[in-house]
């Protein structure tokens, strides 16, 4: 599989060995700009619902709206869980609102399919968004069968990730093993806890490069210890930890 490029860890390093993985029978998976390449703009929807109610809800311009968006998803993890702190917001008409978008841009993507199915263990997604939003993503890639569970924003007591409470709850539903478990992420402070708890760690970065993001804080973290795998490709990652584990 020479057209499969090597994954990278967060030092830029070539993966020899991703044996490691052989010990993995619980592979969970972040939604937004994990599961689906972030050049699919998906995310940028929701973002601009997102600024469009803060904008409406809180009588603010744009400029206004955008730096109370982003300082709440900074400091909170979501920009709801910010609303709701600081302005008692009840979450059903805000996560109904920012999903409703166009689900078409998503591709299938029989590649990630194929891998995701091929991974011995349960798989999950677990997302900071909606169940809903959720199920309409995995449709679009054809890879909802692939998936025991969805633990969403409102399973997680709308404590969004990266709060401790919310793995310990997933790990509590799911009764995985956090030493038996892989946690695929986007955003590198997502990774702290699961890495804590004896998790593999892997940081999904766009497509065809390690460097670009959206927010200058959202690369804070990135080669720190607890990012122990770095990709651009989930789907030619996965192969390759498919080829070098013994269950495959």
């Amino acid at each position: 599989m020479n057209d499969i490029p090597a994954p990278r860890q967060a030092n830029g390093h070539t993966v020899a060995d991703l044996k490691p993985f052989a010990s993995v029978d619980g592979w969970i998976f972040d939604l937004d700009n994990t599961l689906y390449p972030r050049h699919a703009n998906l995310f940028l929807q929701v973002d601009q619902r997102i600024h469009d109610y803060v904008g409406r809800l809180l009588k603010m311009g744009p400029t206004e709206a955008h730096a109370v968006q982003k300082d709440y998803y900074r400091r909170y993890g979501t920009t709801l869980r910010g609303l709701m702190e600081e302005h008692g917001i009840k979450p059903d008409e805000f996560l109904e609102f920012v999903h409703d978008i166009d689900h078409s841009v998503v591709q299938p993507d029989p590649r990630l399919a194929a891998a995701l199915q091929r991974l011995p263990g349960r798989k999950f997604i677990f997302t900071n968004g909606s169940k809903a939003h959720a199920e309409k993503v995995a449709a679009r890639l054809g890879i909802t069968d692939h998936f025991e569970d969805i633990f969403d924003i409102v399973r997680a007591g709308l404590l969004p990730k990266p709060n401790r409470e919310t793995y310990d709850g997933f790990i509590a539903e799911t009764g995985i093993d956090p030493a038996r478990a892989a946690m695929f992420e986007d955003l590198s402070r997502n990774l702290a806890v699961p890495a804590a708890l004896g998790m593999r760690t892997v940081l999904v970065v766009p497509g065809g490069t390690a460097e670009v993001f959206h927010e200058d804080w959202e690369v804070e973290g990135r080669n720190e210890p607890h990012v122990e795998f770095l990709t651009d490709d989930l789907g030619a990652f996965l192969e390759t930890v498919l080829d070098a584990i013994p269950a495959a």
